[in-house]
């Protein structure tokens, strides 16, 4: 509690609104995202037609070896982020152990001017925060892709009835989808990773970079060249 109070002693309103800004940036473009299926507009939405698509090709294969194999390549690539991810969060408990260097650091920064150290502290931690929710994000999407291989090998045979394949394809593609979205809220934590990186500089760029981060995502997820040519 001492602790606490003592961090917003140093807090100024522009820092606590910056970190408003932030919170609600992130969560709030997730939650957007997250809920824009009716729409033919978003990468996710586009992304999902094709992963049923394959879904529905899947369950008239005879063999599902390039399926699997497909499924193989994206555990790899969350597996990847997910290992990349421990590196980053040890990284940055080990930077909170040389704290005064830190702040000497922060200080010699241009436009950063001289910063508390329980500042600094709370800024390390914000980025902990971050990665750490990047990792339980990554490893979920690699736990239901593990599931997607479950339900590739469950696929049942070709000759049962049209509506029970089609059912079957739906709840793979749903699946899909699901894992692919955890990934993408892990990605998401690393672009925002970058915004509060700013905050060591200035307040002023933490909120440029935050707005800019959104604007980055917006664009690649409803205006990108590979948007536009999943739709065509």
């Amino acid at each position: 509690m001492e602790t606490l109070q003592r961090l917003l002693l140093v807090v100024t309103p522009f820092d606590a609104l910056a970190l408003a800004l932030f919170v609600a940036t992130w969560f709030g473009y997730s939650f957007f995202v997250d809920r824009e299926m009716q729409s033919a507009r978003g990468l996710r939405t586009l992304m999902h037609q094709h992963r049923l698509e394959w879904a529905r090709q899947m369950v008239v294969r005879d063999q599902r070896l390039l399926d699997t194999a497909l499924m193989g390549h994206l555990m790899n690539s969350v597996s990847f982020y997910a290992n990349t991810t421990i590196y980053i969060v040890a990284a940055l408990i080990a930077t909170a152990g040389a704290l005064d260097s830190l702040v000497s650091f922060a200080a010699e920064l241009p436009f950063a001017g001289k910063q508390s150290k329980l500042l600094v502290e709370a800024k390390i931690f914000l980025l902990i925060t971050i990665f750490v929710f990047a990792y339980f994000k990554f490893t979920w999407a690699h736990r239901q892709y593990s599931l997607m291989l479950i339900l590739i090998g469950a696929t049942p045979d070709r000759s049962r009835r049209p509506d029970v394949l089609e059912a079957y394809a739906q709840k793979c593609a749903r699946i899909n989808t699901l894992a692919g979205d955890e990934f993408n809220r892990g990605i998401r934590s690393y672009y925002f990773g970058f915004a509060a990186l700013g905050w060591f500089l200035h307040t002023a760029a933490f909120v440029a970079l935050t707005v800019l981060i959104l604007v980055v995502l917006w664009r690649r997820d409803f205006r990108s060249k590979t948007t536009r040519a999943l739709a065509a």
